[in-house]
């Protein structure tokens, strides 16, 4: 099916971009300096087929952003990066523009650069708490422990039912791709037959990614990240952290991490309570 045209104006046609056009999005945040993991744009492409969209000047690719909808009520925007040479002439209004409207009613969140978080207080974006990128080459971590399983053992329902506890909105279609794809490593921790704790590594254009890496302390956080951890040998790993949980700051600063980026977590309107006291590595900033 061709992807539908959206809206034309100024010199700018917005259309909904194919499943391989995704990857032009994840090619742009990287030249941001965002560092995307090897395989995100496989699994970006799995929740909301619909919400990619992409601004074209005389069919020359202009502008992006996503606004992926996870269910009736809940909505999350990433990828607003205008061409750098274009900036400046309206075309991310309009963009953003198209991608609100795809949200429809649903509450909206988002990742934002801290430079631009006044900006989406104008949209209609309230803060909520600031997410931290920490980064570098780990100076020691604790040895992998036996009861650590594989994360594709664990019944995906009871993995479903966990990320509930720590994100707005069902994704078990996101999470099942985020899981399967080749190159991501997933474990976990089961303890009287309940999981307690579980995270992904993933290899990026520059080292890996951890995330998500949610458990109920952080001795858990700490035994599930010496396993991950244990599956490379060795360069730089990245872990983005909630600034509201003070025991996930405290691990990757254990871990001998520094802060590299920070964004605001914003959204439209109320959300359900999160566990972010469970939250040691957030999935993605892209996607939630």
């Amino acid at each position: 099916m061709p992807p539908s045209a959206l809206s034309a104006a100024n010199g700018l046609s917005i259309r909904t971009m194919r499943p391989e056009e995704v990857a032009l999005a994840v090619d742009w945040a990287a030249t941001e300096g965002w560092n995307p993991g090897l395989s995100d744009a496989a699994c970006f492409a799995v929740p909301d087929p619909e919400g990619f969209f992409l601004g074209e000047v005389d069919g020359v690719p202009a502008a992006t952003v996503s606004c992926i909808n996870y269910n009736d009520r809940f909505a999350f925007l990433g990828f607003y990066i205008v061409r750098p040479d274009l900036r400046g002439r309206g075309f991310g209004l309009q963009i953003w523009n198209a991608a609100v409207a795809h949200a429809g009613s649903r509450v909206i969140g988002l990742d934002g650069v801290v430079a631009q978080q006044e900006n989406y207080r104008k949209s209609g974006f309230n803060f909520a708490y600031p997410n931290v990128r920490y980064g570098g080459t780990v100076t020691s971590t604790s040895t992998p422990r036996a009861e650590v399983i594989a994360l594709t053992d664990v019944p995906f329902a009871t993995i479903e039912a966990d990320d509930a506890t720590v994100f707005p909105a069902p994704r078990g279609a996101f999470l099942r791709a985020w899981i399967d794809v080749p190159g991501h490593v997933g474990c976990a921790l089961m303890r009287d037959g309940r999981l307690v704790g579980w995270g992904v590594i993933r290899p990026c254009r520059k080292g890996h990614k951890i995330g998500p890496l949610v458990a109920e302390d952080r001795a858990t956080a700490e035994t599930i990240l010496a396993a991950l951890l244990a599956r490379l040998t060795g360069g730089e790993i990245f872990l983005d952290v909630p600034g509201v949980n003070p025991d996930a700051i405290a691990l990757a600063q254990s871990l001998g991490l520094s802060p590299v980026f920070e964004t605001a977590r914003m959204y439209t309107g109320a959300i359900p309570k999160l566990r972010l006291e469970k939250v040691f590595g957030v999935t993605t900033f892209e996607l939630g």
